[in-house]
């Protein structure tokens, strides 16, 4: 049987819910949280997300995020895949290491917040934290919220905020939004009226006339597919050749240089690197895009530019120009 296709569209929101293989303790270890959240930061930086919450259980995570471009595919596809082989390499394993397909609930926009409440509440509910102790608990995202000063740019509490009474982002909008969560801790009906007992388990969070829009535009994606249209994959790599003709334009190169100049050129390696990590090109994609040999040669030579800047710094200068 065909998988269902995933209902995308420029501005979604999602409960994004991941577990481990046969319920496994995936995450059983701090490293391994550790290094999850990494990969989290690195694919919305990638796909341009705006993360709103997050939650790395022992055997599973949750996740609120818009996607400004469309894509959670793509996104979700890099994320997975990269924490796994990251994840079996340090452990010399094979295989998979989450269950099937992650579920990816649609969220209606005014309901982003209650997911958020719904994802800094996990940890309690599931008695691995105390109320007391909830903004100390390092493995969501509340200990963020909660702090102004040092969080990545691909985060934003607002929805959280503003659902919870319409709290300002400061000292004293946080402390409110830590009492409100107190608050609805120990409220079983406002739970209620939030959904909670639907959050993880319906295909979508919203009213019915939310729903029923969702249903109109899945049938509609399906139909255009099937007509042979423009598929996610497609998509994926039309904003991959645009954010590439950004890059050249900058450094005033033309296709002409790509075929002449040497493929480990500097200033090839040098968009190669900023490729990876503004989009989730694959290797093989830029490795032929940009001239470069094998995927595999292409992966070294990012590596080296990571670990020496210096040498490619008039490159990647030109490139910082464009702001994602």
């Amino acid at each position: 049987m065909a998988r269902k296709l995933r209902l995308e569209y420029e501005g979604a929101v999602y409960h994004v819910i991941s577990r481990g293989n046969y319920r496994a303790d995936v995450f059983g270890r701090d490293s391994t949280k550790v290094a999850f959240l990494k990969c989290l930061g690195e694919a919305a930086e990638k796909a341009a997300w705006i993360v709103h919450a997050w939650c790395v259980m022992p055997n599973h995570y949750h996740l609120c995020l818009t996607t400004p471009r469309a894509n959670l595919v793509e996104g979700m596809r890099w994320l997975q895949a990269t924490f796994s082989n990251r994840f079996n390499r340090v452990r010399n394993e094979h295989g998979h290491v989450f269950q099937g397909r992650y579920k990816g609930l649609p969220v209606e926009p005014d309901a982003t917040g209650a997911v958020c409440h719904y994802i800094h509440l996990n940890s309690v509910r599931a008695g691995l934290t105390s109320l007391p102790a909830i903004e100390r608990w390092p493995w969501s995202s509340l200990p963020t919220l909660m702090n102004g000063r040092q969080r990545p740019a691909w985060y934003s509490p607002e929805p959280a905020l503003a659902h919870a009474g319409g709290l300002e982002d400061t000292p004293a909008g946080r402390r409110h939004y830590l009492d409100y969560l107190g608050w609805l801790n120990a409220d079983e009906a406002g739970q209620k009226e939030l959904a909670f007992d639907r959050m993880s388990k319906d295909w979508a969070v919203g009213e019915r006339e939310f729903k029923a829009a969702l249903l109109e535009a899945h049938q509609e994606l399906g139909i255009r597919i099937q007509r042979g249209e423009h598929g996610p994959g497609e998509i994926s790599m039309a904003l991959w050749s645009t954010r590439l003709e950004t890059y050249l334009a900058l450094l005033k190169k033309t296709p002409r240089d790509i075929t002449t100049d040497a493929k480990g050129a500097s200033w090839k390696v040098a968009v190669a690197a900023a490729m990876k990590t503004t989009t989730t090109a694959s290797n093989p994609w830029l490795a032929s895009q940009l001239n470069m040999g094998s995927p595999f040669r292409l992966c070294r030579l990012v590596s080296t530019c990571r670990a020496t800047p210096a040498v490619f710094q008039p490159h990647v200068k030109k490139i910082a120009k464009y702001k994602v």
